[in-house]
């Protein structure tokens, strides 16, 4: 397709355009781009899953007693009562 130039775009639009596109790390072309193909029902890619990396440091640091002592106070938690599915 041939471009398109956009003038006077409202200060709203613009900045979201900008926050987009440096959200992305991308051009501002490309915000544009991905913000009008999710306004027409979205994209023919796929979004990646995000992945959160902030409780990584807990990841792997209990010993096994401190593990087996949480297993034993939630497994009453983990049962399942046959009265609440009937």
């Amino acid at each position: 397709m041939k471009a398109i130039t956009l003038r006077n775009l409202p200060p709203d639009v613009a900045r979201t355009v900008q926050q987009r596109a440096k959200q992305k790390k991308t051009s501002v072309n490309k915000a544009v781009i991905e913000l009008l193909e999710e306004s027409v029902g979205g994209k023919g890619k796929k979004k990646s899953p995000v992945r959160y990396h902030d409780l990584d440091h807990l990841a792997g640091t209990w010993t096994k007693e401190e593990a087996a002592a949480f297993e034993a106070l939630i497994a009453e938690q983990r049962t399942i009562d046959p009265e609440l599915w009937k």
